[in-house]
């Protein structure tokens, strides 16, 4: 059995690559983190890490090791946390992290029978790199993301798939009514995007039109949220992902300008940082989010 808790140490440190952020993570001293190094250390007969002014760097032989001894206790942390899930009262504190867009119009929704079981969220939004950090740095045990996690260092299965579409209010829809809807026909119509470098239209326009987008944008905003408003006011056209401009779509605010030709899909990844796995309000919560989306996207979907 020691030997098990010594390994878990081991893999805590090689993923932080820091001793004093693994004993957080693990709930124990550094004194006794570092004695858990030593005894595996001393049984292996080798050093697994070199110590660095901030944190550890590991040894070839410590690279070797969690690649052998991941996945299975990786395996176990989670077989465990399940079942501690289904055999306790879960109470406690869930951090998640994502895209703000994502996170109100997706998630927060399926957070009510959660917090009514009594257990607490704290939410951050951010992007990518923001993301990423608070798993790493242990701030964050779930996470929302649109880019492939490293299944080395996390744990993580696909959510849901956006497609993205290109949309516009009536007024302005009215006008490629009459035209056919072109990369140089959009060129000359005022263009509302995330940032400058387009991201969501410089996908949509390689993947429909063959080539970059020669634009410059009218507005930028760094949320889906303004752009989405900005669109419906009529002040230009943009690109969002389907279940983002649903409802306007439904309700007659924003037209698909396009509605013969199918954008880029995107795949969002609900990811997981492993050591949180022990925890079983996390497993908990990442299970039923994970059904809940289900049912969203089949709502003839029942739990097995």
């Amino acid at each position: 059995m020691s030997h098990l808790l010594h390994l878990r140490t081991f893999l805590e440190i090689y993923r932080a690559g820091s001793l004093t952020r693994a004993a957080e993570r693990l709930g124990m001293t550094q004194p006794a983190a570092s004695g858990h190094l030593a005894a595996l250390e001393a049984t292996l007969g080798k050093p697994l890490f070199l110590r660095q002014a901030r944190g550890v760097k590991p040894t070839a032989a410590a690279d070797d090791l969690a690649h052998a001894v991941a996945a299975s206790l990786d395996h176990v942390e989670a077989t465990m946390g399940a079942a501690r899930a289904r055999s306790h009262q879960l109470t406690g504190t869930v951090h998640l992290v994502g895209p703000a867009e994502y996170l109100s119009a997706r998630l927060a929704p399926l957070l009510m029978p959660l917090v009514a079981e009594g257990l607490r969220f704290r939410i951050q939004t951010g992007n990518r790199e923001r993301i990423y950090a608070g798993l790493d740095e242990g701030h964050a045990d779930l996470a929302v993301t649109a880019s492939r996690p490293d299944r080395q260092r996390h744990g993580f299965t696909a959510l849901e798939t956006e497609r993205q579409m290109l949309v516009a209010a009536p007024d302005l829809a009215a006008r490629a009514k009459a035209r056919s809807v072109t990369a140089d026909f959009l060129a000359a119509l005022p263009c509302l995007a995330y940032d400058e470098t387009l991201p969501l239209i410089r996908p949509y326009f390689a993947h429909v039109f063959g080539r970059p987008p020669d634009i410059q944008a009218s507005a930028t905003a760094p949320d889906l949220r303004i752009l989405l408003g900005m669109a419906e006011a009529g002040t230009g056209w943009t690109v969002l992902p389907d279940y983002f401009c649903a409802e306007a779509l439904a309700t007659g605010r924003l037209i698909n300008l396009l509605p013969a030709r199918t954008g880029p899909d995107n795949t969002l990844y609900l990811v997981w940082n492993k050591a949180a796995l022990r925890h079983p309000r996390v497993v908990h919560v990442r299970d039923r989010l994970l059904q809940a989306i289900g049912r969203l996207q089949d709502p003839h979907r029942t739990n097995s």
